[in-house]
């Protein structure tokens, strides 16, 4: 089965709808003719040829910073689910200095009080002492641009064409072979017909939406289904046609320098450092935990929720370590696919 090829006056007018109606936004992507339905590799790439395996961490986490860690990131969830969702939330160990930090725009009195030594040993003191706070807030993603069966990570997708926006993810299926998109659970609710950003095309319909403030889980996913999903992902500009095939998934590696997201509102960007893989971020979606932490290149933006998380090998493939999900232009935090993959039983589809 092969993609319709698209004629050159279709995209003219859709690259003139999206600067008008989007407000001088860029235009939409127009999929690469011919794109074949992947049938998924039956055999999974070995985890222990993954590029980023040999990351380490620079600093080694004493047993006190990580102990207080887990307090701190406690005491906030705690705060969060009694106050509400006003004041947004991101904690971890930063693996290359060593130190906790916070970022949050809640005020001096809250953070002293969540942040307040969890010991009377020298080490937990020292710990709480050397926090790290910084000042901004943390907001959900939501907002390449269009596309046509079967989809790729990365497109955009939409529940009303020109409204809101958030990114696919990465295809993934059940042991009957049934397969699905992953998403950000903050995007859609259950129920809901996503459509590709354009709203020219049927993306799928919304199940097993796991957000804090819906379903109780300290997550931040979904999935969309009913429609046909490759394992591919897209690469390049905004307005890019090209992809790059899925090869496997597993867990991030905290230290590895070189890890990608590639979102309908920044495209593709690497050099991204895994600082944590078992933060928290509280957002007025409620609080997710753990999730990878990441700083470092261009950051994802408004929009880019729900994009793939990934790295690259030296032949270009991409393996999947979770989809984007908050940050502050700064500091981002993406759900983990080990995670996705326990939640729902599901496996990785390949290229």
């Amino acid at each position: 089965m092969y993609k319709r090829t698209r004629a050159l006056v279709g995209a003219v007018v859709a690259a003139t709808v999206a600067l008008t109606v989007l407000g001088g936004s860029a235009a939409y992507a127009v999929p690469e003719e011919n794109k074949q339905v992947t049938r998924g590799a039956l055999a999974q790439a070995d985890e222990r040829r993954a590029p980023d395996r040999g990351a380490r961490a620079s600093v080694a986490a004493p047993a006190a910073a990580t102990a207080t860690l887990a307090v701190i990131q406690r005491r906030i969830a705690d705060y969060v689910a009694t106050h509400g969702t006003k004041y947004t939330f991101g904690s971890y160990l930063d693996a290359t200095t060593g130190r906790i930090v916070v970022d949050t725009d809640a005020p001096a009195d809250v953070v002293a009080a969540l942040t307040k030594p969890t010991g009377t040993t020298a080490g937990h003191l020292q710990a709480a002492n050397a926090v790290q706070v910084n000042t901004s807030t943390i907001s959900d993603f939501w907002h390449r641009r269009d596309d046509i069966q079967p989809y790729w990570g990365g497109g955009g997708i939409t529940q009303t064409a020109g409204v809101a926006w958030c990114s696919a993810g990465y295809a993934v299926q059940n042991g009957a072979g049934t397969r699905f998109s992953v998403t950000a659970g903050h995007c859609f609710a259950n129920g809901i017909n996503v459509l590709t950003e354009s709203g020219a095309n049927a993306y799928g319909v919304v199940s097993n939406r796991r957000l804090p403030t819906v379903s109780g889980h300290a997550q931040d996913m979904e999935l969309v289904g009913g429609r046909s999903y490759a394992g591919r992902i897209f690469t390049g500009g905004v307005t890019s046609t090209s992809s790059a095939p899925v090869v496997a998934a597993g867990t991030a590696y905290v230290g590895f320098t070189d890890y990608c997201h590639s979102g309908r509102t920044t495209g593709e960007h690497c050099g991204h450092t895994a600082t944590s893989i078992t933060g928290q971020v509280c957002t007025s979606t409620g609080c997710k935990s753990p999730v990878i932490v990441f700083t470092g290149g261009t950051q994802p933006a408004g929009g880019d929720s729900g994009s793939p998380f990934y790295v690259k090998d030296s032949s270009g493939g991409a393996w999947i370590r979770g989809n984007v999900i908050a940050g502050n232009g700064v500091t981002s935090y993406a759900e983990r696919y080990i995670d996705v993959a326990a939640a729902y039983g599901v496996s990785i589809v390949t290229g």
